[in-house]
Order: C-alpha cells, then structure tokens, then sequence
C-alpha cells in the first residue's frame, strides 16, 4: 500500500493504549489513522504474552491479555480507523495546521495532531549472553503459547513482570520450573511476587546463568550464585530479559526525550508542536507503567489535542452517558 491518507488524528502504536485512544478519538468525533510496525494489533500484549492474566485493569479483576485486546478492537472499530499494520513510522513534517507522517512502505498521512503510543520500529529482545547460537534450540524469549511447555523442566531467567507472570503460568503445566535472578529484590508487582513465594516454583537469588550446554537443544545450565554453582537438568529456557525498541525515527525528529522514552508535560504534549504522547513511550516525573495508568493518558492526550485539530470542539468532552 502506498500514497497519501488524510485524518484528524494518526495514531502511532496499536497496543492497548493506542486502542483505547483510537477508540476515545473516534468517540470525541475525530477521524483516526492508526500505524503499527507488527503486523497485528495488540502490541507485544497480542505477540509475546496473550495467556498472560492481567489484574490491573479497572472492572476486570482477572483477564487474559488477548481477551482484553480482543475488547479494546472491538471498542476501537466504533471510531471506524484506517490501519497501517506492518508500516514503521519514519518521517515527521510539520505545518502550521497539522502534521504529516510517512512510513517505510511509502504511504504519507496527513493530519491535524499526532499522538505517539508505541509501535516506533520492531522490538529486539535483550539477549542471553550464555545462551550462545541456542535460540529456538530450548531458548526462547518469550512464551505466547505455555500449553508448549507442558511436561517440561522448565529454567525462567529474570526478574520483571514477565519472568514472573511465566513462572505462575507455566507452574501447573512444567513438570518443574525454576526462577533464577541475579538480584534478591524482584522489579514485578509485589502481589505476583507474594504468589511466586507461595507456589511451588524453585527461586535462585542471586544467581545468573554461567553456562547453557547440549546437542541439539539445550540440555543442562550452570547457574553460579552465593553458594557456588549447580547444574540444573533443563529442557526450556526462558530468557526474560526485556526487550529493546528502535527509537531511531524519534531521535530523527527532533522529540524530546527522557531515560529513552518521549517527555511529556502534564497534558500528554511532548516537546514538538501538535505531537502528543501515552502509554509506557513516555515519561514524565512520577511516571507508573500500567495499563490502566495509559488509558488514562490516552484520554488525557485525546481531550487536549482535540481544540487544536477542531476549535469548535472544547477539552473537556463532558459524560459519556450524556451522548447515549
């Protein structure tokens, strides 16, 4: 696909909060483009975690991920957008009146404000530096289909929300699962945490991994903590290491930046004219990186980019149950 499409809004990023926003667009009376680099909307949420159970989000106290995104498209088509799946945004004009963004499979859209969500460029994962040439072999960097692992011994490296929410949900399908992190403390919720204590995983702190060997695939990893170093009998391992985005195209636009993510004000306004940001792209001080925290921020972006692409339209929307 190429050539020119015209919008109010372009949405770049089509994980969960640009969704909502997509979807909170389009209810504030805005036409919506929306660009993602995967070829499917979701974000990571859809590619890396769809069994992942969410507890964050307001009205749900548990949902799996995939059923949550499969809500928030569903939500999202009442603003009747346009999808660019599979393009990288790459370049950013800017006019009195509107921006332009054009993405790496020449198709340019024009619009009257941008707002920046995610889906700046594919994501890499943080690799395993043991782990060799044994990707795909026993390594994996993800775990979108636990069912997978069932009956298997199962090594799980990290300490973030991923590694933990996998050690929970592989618990009750592994023949065993083990967590090693190379600190004490964990960076995951405190109640996934409290429920990793109280389950049956085996918990290795302060270790990291020193050596991954076998034929094949893998077969056996040292791992080397406080009381010297144990060889663990492995049939998968899971390296939850993060995972690195190609913010090049932000840095090309001149965007202001903080710790590697967009600075935004307390309106969701980044440094450039008409280009707001939401969601985990962007910081500001006292920044949380939840779900819920960038549903917000999306409604916040939306409500005051609206004036600027319609002035006959006022910031604050009024209720929605005043619309019905």
């Amino acid at each position: 696909m190429s050539g020119e499409l015209s919008a109010d809004l372009v949405v770049v990023g089509a994980g969960p909060t640009g969704l909502y926003a997509t979807y909170y667009a389009g209810f504030r009376g805005l036409s919506v483009v929306v660009v993602d680099a995967l070829d499917q909307l979701g974000g990571q949420m859809s590619v890396l975690y769809p069994e992942k159970p969410v507890f964050d989000v307001a009205g749900f106290p548990r949902v799996r991920a995939q059923d949550l995104v499969d809500s928030l498209i569903e939500q999202a088509a009442l603003a009747e957008p346009t999808y660019l799946l599979g393009h990288d945004a790459v370049g950013l004009e800017q006019f009195d009146d509107g921006v332009a963004v054009t993405t790496d499979r020449g198709v340019r859209i024009r619009a009257g404000a941008l707002l920046v969500t995610g889906g700046m460029g594919r994501f890499t994962p943080r690799p395993l530096p043991a782990g060799g040439d044994y990707a795909g072999r026993g390594l994996r960097y993800a775990v979108p289909r636990p069912a997978e692992l069932t009956g298997r011994d199962v090594l799980i490296v990290g300490g973030g929300d991923s590694a933990v929410d996998w050690a929970l949900c592989l618990e009750p399908l592994a023949a065993s699962v083990t967590l090693v992190h190379r600190r004490d403390a964990f960076r995951a919720h405190e109640r996934s945490v409290t429920e990793l204590r109280a389950s049956s995983v085996r918990i290795l702190t302060p270790y990291e991994v020193a050596d991954v060997r076998g034929d094949d695939r893998v077969a056996e990893v040292d791992v080397a903590g406080p009381d010297g170093v144990e060889t663990l009998k492995v049939d998968e391992l899971v390296a939850a290491l993060g995972f690195k985005a190609d913010l090049a195209a932000l840095s090309s636009w001149g965007i202001g930046m903080s710790r590697r993510h967009i600075a935004v004000d307390r309106s969701m306004r980044t440094t450039l004219p008409r280009v707001f940001g939401a969601g985990d792209i962007t910081d500001f001080e006292g920044k949380v990186r939840l779900i819920s925290v960038g549903f917000g921020e999306a409604a916040l972006a939306v409500n005051n980019l609206v004036p600027l692409v319609r002035p006959d339209l006022p910031v604050v929307p009024g209720h929605s149950s005043d619309a019905a």
